[in-house]
């Protein structure tokens, strides 16, 4: 397997050379010097085995010639940062899983083999690595997902990554899909979804909003201007109708800066009248008893209006380029597309 050489952050594994050129002898390979990826590769001791792309490349190598890594691993091969292939809460790594026809991989640790029905249409090659179509793998991920939310964290995601849309992966699960395993759940995902949430975190916000809160669906990213067309700011949630902002802060947010940053927008939003909540890391613990009910009370102070009431609007300026779809943010140009990752920190 080949990679492109702009992966200079992988190193490919190799089989034992006798005479230690393309790899190491049998004496280097049970030295200190080499680390064993699987039955019969091999890489420097010094190669990171933690690194997500790392870990892709050392199961790459044992795809057989019809075959794709498929899953998170596919996704994030193919560009979707989120998928960090660790289970949720970061605790212990995920495997990598490779689609073949037939039993054609024994197993081993770091890698789950699938054996369901793989047409060609299915399988591509990215940057060297044999895996299989973005839609498809996101599909994989939702279907083997271990409850509903997470199934729409990883709709999200890819949809974030620009990867795959809703109408794209509803359109291949309803042509391709039907009858296979943990397809229920991914048609509930995609009616949860939504294409611009920036993180997987806010996507669990917006479900605890939704499922647990009970009230209406939030929208995502949505920029809000003042009535000169001035930006106040993009909230990570916004119900428009009741006049509520809802912010994740992670850690990212306890820096002096970012801390001083967010009060400044905070208060920026309040003064045109949002109501204003927040969760927290710690709020995933037991959302039931911290976030669910601060956003019911949130929305309880919300001072609803009618739109041409408000000193503010989610109608953007002439000049506002919208990016709130896949479809929108595939049609940037390159300094578009740049700005965006900048505004969105991505």
């Amino acid at each position: 397997m080949d990679v492109h050489p702009d992966r200079h952050e992988v190193v490919v594994p190799v089989r034992r050379d006798p005479r230690g050129r393309s790899g190491p002898t049998r004496g280097q390979a049970v030295g200190a010097g080499w680390r064993r990826t699987s039955r019969g590769f091999y890489v420097p001791a010094t190669v990171d085995p933690s690194l997500p792309e790392q870990r892709i490349v050392e199961a790459g190598v044992l795809v057989p010639a019809y075959g794709g890594v498929t899953g998170w691993a596919a996704l994030r091969w193919s560009g979707a940062a989120w998928f960090d292939g660790t289970r949720p809460g970061g605790v212990g790594p995920r495997p990598v899983s490779i689609a073949v026809t037939h039993d054609e991989i024994r197993p081993q640790p770091g890698v789950a083999v699938s054996s369901e029905r793989l047409p060609p249409h299915d399988l591509t090659v990215v940057d060297g690595l044999p895996v299989t179509t973005s839609v498809r793998s996101l599909t994989f991920e939702m279907r083997y997902a271990p409850d509903d939310r997470r199934a729409v964290v990883a709709m999200d995601m890819a949809a974030h990554a620009d990867l795959v849309s809703i109408d794209e992966a509803g359109d291949y699960t309803a042509t391709w899909l039907n009858g296979w395993t943990g397809v229920p759940r991914c048609r509930r995902a995609l009616t949860l979804a939504d294409e611009n949430s920036w993180s997987p975190r806010e996507t669990l916000f917006r479900l605890h909003w939704v499922l647990d809160a009970e009230l209406p669906p939030p929208l995502c990213n949505v920029p809000i201007f003042d009535r000169s067309g001035q930006h106040v700011g993009t909230p990570d949630l916004l119900d428009a109708e009741a006049g509520l902002v809802g912010e994740y802060d992670g850690r990212l947010h306890l820096a002096d800066d970012r801390r001083s940053q967010d009060l400044d927008r905070e208060s920026r939003f309040r003064s045109l009248g949002l109501e204003y909540v927040t969760m927290v890391a710690g709020d995933l613990r037991d959302p039931l008893a911290t976030i669910v009910p601060r956003v019911v009370g949130a929305h309880r102070r919300a001072r609803s209006a009618a739109e041409g009431a408000r000193p503010w609007t989610i109608d953007p300026p002439a000049w506002w380029t919208p990016t709130r779809t896949v479809a929108q943010r595939r049609a940037l140009d390159g300094a578009e597309r740049e700005r965006l990752l900048r505004r969105r920190g991505g």
